[in-house]
């Protein structure tokens, strides 16, 4: 099994790698690292801190995984990174461990993260996420399962993403991505039902034409916030309308960061 690792790699003997895992040449793996079956590492990937990472993952070339947070009020306290089974973690991924004593950076399974993507402090990042390249993730962000994020944006530190929602490139996303939605531009808006991505999940047709009066009743009505809640809520009680409204509630709570409006409409807990 030491064929499977590179003799230039740099591995600290206490480091806990399944006799399965890969590493390539230079990579550096510090004493606190735990590495499941099947999991490759490229060449030159940095493994440091209280880091562990599932089974059959691939950690391309030049990625850093599990060294300090990005914030001036982390204090040297254990935390983590901690990353599941079956990723795609491309080309200088960045991703740090959290702030506060015992948290974690959380990656679920069966992500794809591609090239330059940085991944703050205290994430969570539930599972089959694609994140295309060059996304920057602030600290304390949370994106549901099977969302997508495409190229070159940023998103502020605290945002909620919600499940299967579609963010476009290059906007600046400030707030909580309802899910389901289509995400774009700068300022960014809600811009339509992300109703491909929902198609290509299996969605079926009347879970779609749901949705479909939920968009039109958030973003398409003169109806004030907590009228459009209870317009909603009369649609019925399927799993994907429970999960929209209840998505639509936490947002307004404290220490979220609201909702991102519609084109041409506010659809906020203020109404402002």
């Amino acid at each position: 099994m030491k064929t499977l690792i590179h003799p230039t790699a740099v591995i600290h003997p206490d480091a806990e790698l399944h006799p399965t895992v890969q590493v390539g040449a230079y990579a550096v793996i510090g004493g606190h690292v735990k590495v499941g079956p099947e999991t490759v590492i490229g060449a030159h990937v940095v493994l440091d801190g209280l880091t562990e990472i599932g089974a059959r993952n691939q950690i391309y070339p030049g990625a850093v995984i599990g060294t300090e947070p990005q914030d001036l009020k982390y204090a040297g306290e254990p935390s983590w990174v901690k990353i599941g089974d079956n990723n795609l973690i491309r080309e200088y991924v960045t991703i740090n461990r959290a702030t506060g004593a015992g948290e974690a950076t959380i990656v679920g399974n069966g992500n794809l993260l591609m090239a330059y993507v940085h991944v703050g402090h205290n994430c969570i990042i539930e599972d089959s996420v694609i994140i295309a390249n060059s996304v920057a993730l602030a600290g304390h962000i949370y994106i549901e399962a099977r969302a997508r994020l495409s190229g070159v944006l940023g998103v502020h530190q605290f945002v909620h993403i919600g499940r299967h929602a579609m963010v476009g490139g290059m906007a600046r996303i400030d707030r909580d991505v309802p899910p389901y939605m289509t995400v774009e531009g700068n300022p960014s808006r809600v811009r339509t039902l992300n109703l491909i991505g929902l198609k290509r999940a299996g969605f079926p047709i009347d879970e779609l034409q749901n949705l479909k009066k939920a968009f039109r009743i958030l973003y398409r009505s003169n109806l004030m916030f907590k009228d459009a809640l209870d317009q909603i809520e009369l649609l019925g009680d399927t799993e994907h309308l429970l999960h929209l409204r209840r998505f639509l509630l936490l947002s307004q709570m404290p220490g979220r960061r609201g909702l991102i409006p519609g084109k041409g409409k506010v659809v906020s807990g203020n109404d402002d």
